[in-house]
């Protein structure tokens, strides 16, 4: 029987992590914090793919191995398998959690003043900041996605669309 954690710790554990990194290691700097946070998934994902595929044999191609992603080791993390999977079948493939559940504790700051950012355009709107938080929040999930196709032996770019909270879109984009 393998170790578990609650649900909740985990949950507790990524957004202290994210608000760590974004608000006092690097407060100035939102670029560096999400380069962090996203190596710090990349070795997540690149141990956990270890532990999860060490009695499989190889996958043989590329679309096997995200299979294994989208189903098998989606699952292991957050008890569901990837909602949809697309791809363009020239190295591209999106990822589709409809209701992706790291997402769905997200809130912004209330202490924002709308009335003050609808004046001036240059000062951040609360939706602005909404959809940067939420960000920072993917850069964990896409670094365990290439962390784990990358110790699969597939080297790509990992990104994450949020157009319709909760559900998120991972798109992986494998380098040639």
């Amino acid at each position: 029987m393998g170790r578990e954690v609650a649900e909740s710790c985990i949950d507790g554990v990524i957004i202290e992590m994210v608000s760590a990194y974004c608000k006092r290691f690097y407060a100035t700097k939102p670029e560096l914090a999400a380069r962090r946070i996203e190596a710090i998934g990349y070795q997540v994902g690149h141990q956990l793919i270890e532990r999860y595929t060490v009695e499989r044999p190889r996958f043989s191609d590329h679309l096997e191995a995200i299979k294994f992603i989208c189903k098998d080791f989606w699952s292991e993390l957050f008890k569901k398998q990837i909602d949809n999977l697309k791809t363009n079948h020239r190295g591209t493939f999106v990822l589709q959690d409809n209701r992706f559940r790291w997402l769905t504790r997200v809130s912004i700051d209330p202490s924002l003043d709308i009335s003050e950012a609808s004046q001036d355009s240059s000062v951040v709107t609360p939706e602005n900041k909404a959809a940067e938080a939420t960000s920072m929040h993917l850069y964990f999930p896409c670094g365990i996605i290439r962390g784990a196709l990358s110790n699969l032996g597939i080297p790509c770019a990992v990104s994450a669309d949020i157009s319709n909270l909760p559900a998120c879109s991972f798109v992986v984009r494998v380098k040639a």
